[in-house]
């Protein structure tokens, strides 16, 4: 087991007992000073809060004080997904079907391994994207990194009103 794995399981039960869930748990950075991230979503569905992410905070530092799994200091962030969250478990596919993503491939398909279409869902194991080339079926197994792609309203056109505003008729 990967030592992220590990550091998800420890935390995990204090964390569903508190209303959330763990998206990703990822250490980077380095070894003089690695950065361990946990990304969490609430269970209820609402958005993750700056008061959320302290409570998070507190509990994982008290409970990996405890546990100790990695080696000298580090530095703990923890964050909601975000706009471009990334998709690290099953129902993620399912959750975001009709939103866009960016998946890449540990193997090639047909010569490929990125691919950025429309999320359809998952059927078995695979993950259905409709890309510009046609609906893909890629297996889950093979997928590295998958991330959703932010949706941007397009710029308004000169004249119109700013997005959240009404139009004025003319007097």
């Amino acid at each position: 087991m990967q030592l992220t794995d590990r550091i998800a399981a420890t935390i995990e039960p204090g964390l569903a007992a508190l209303g959330y869930e763990i998206v990703r748990v990822q250490l980077g950075g380095g070894r003089r000073s690695p950065t361990l991230q946990i990304m969490c979503d609430r269970l209820d569905g609402q958005p993750l809060t700056l008061d959320d992410c302290a409570g998070i905070s507190r509990l994982a530092s008290a409970v990996l004080d405890v546990e100790d799994p990695i080696a000298g200091e580090y530095t703990l962030e923890v964050s909601s997904p975000g706009l471009d969250r990334p998709l690290t478990r099953p129902k993620d596919y399912e959750r975001f079907a009709g939103c866009e993503a960016r998946l890449e491939l540990s193997l090639p398909v047909d010569g490929q391994k990125r691919f950025k279409g429309v999320l359809r869902g998952l059927d078995d194991d695979a993950v259905l994207l409709d890309t510009g080339d046609g609906a893909r079926r890629l297996a889950l197994a093979d997928i590295e990194k998958a991330r959703l792609v932010p949706a941007i309203a397009p710029a308004a056109a000169p004249g119109a009103p700013a997005a959240g505003q009404r139009a004025r008729p003319n007097a």
